[in-house]
């Protein structure tokens, strides 16, 4: 009897690339980012729904971005991208691709939105030009996200992405809470399940139209 197993290999990597949509430019991680990637990262929902340290100092971003996500692309885990508004060049976000499985056309989608950048529909937007780019251009065949069981915003950006959920991983992560509800209070570790999400590219057909309906394009463009 034998079992799945992975077939990564780091001889295979992403390009070093830029996505463009109507209103955003998903591009490189630069050293000028990190006082404003910083700020995002101290935000509450982000110190609640993710595994960054707390606080989160500039140093912790300065070494992720000049040595930590540039070492996820070149040694073929995956790739980091700052995301950006078209307009004003300011930072709303990132995505990250990891656990790459280059035999299996497989990669796990995740993403973060700053809080000056939320209600504008950008994790949508950023998701869904990532996943086109992996399937019409890398010829990827699956790409997956993991949310939180209380993470609602997280898992209605899934849905609007076209992703079907799968089912649920009991117990499979650590959030953070306040530590008796009081906003100034230290934060304490509190285990919940995660929903895992699969998008397919049969998956994206109407996608596009239904997003451009809520006023947006997400046609997207890649060099």
């Amino acid at each position: 009897m034998t079992t799945a197993s992975s077939g990564s290999s780091a001889h295979q990597v992403f390009p070093d690339i830029s996505i463009s949509t109507e209103r955003l430019v998903l591009r490189p991680l630069e050293e000028a980012d990190v006082p404003a990637y910083a700020e995002m990262m101290n935000d509450e929902l982000v110190t609640a729904w993710t595994s960054v340290p707390e606080p989160y100092t500039e140093e912790h971003a300065r070494t992720w971005i000049t040595r930590l996500a540039p070492a996820e692309r070149t040694e073929g885990r995956g790739i980091v991208l700052a995301v950006t508004e078209f307009l004003t060049q300011r930072l709303v976000g990132i995505i990250q691709l990891r656990a790459t499985d280059w035999r299996v056309r497989s990669t796990e989608l995740s993403y973060v939105v700053a809080p000056w950048a939320r209600g504008e529909g950008y994790a949508s937007e950023a998701a869904l030009a990532t996943a086109e780019w992996l399937f019409r251009d890398r010829g990827f065949e699956r790409v997956e996200l993991r949310t939180a069981a209380d993470n609602t915003a997280a898992q209605q950006v899934a849905q609007k992405i076209g992703c079907i959920s799968e089912g649920v991983l009991r117990g499979a992560w650590i959030a953070r809470v306040r530590n008796g509800g009081d906003p100034f209070g230290g934060w304490l570790d509190a285990r919940t399940d995660l929903i895992v999400w699969s998008l397919l590219p049969e998956d994206l057909e109407g996608v596009s139209e239904s997003l451009a309906e809520s006023g947006f394009s997400a046609f997207s463009d890649w060099n």
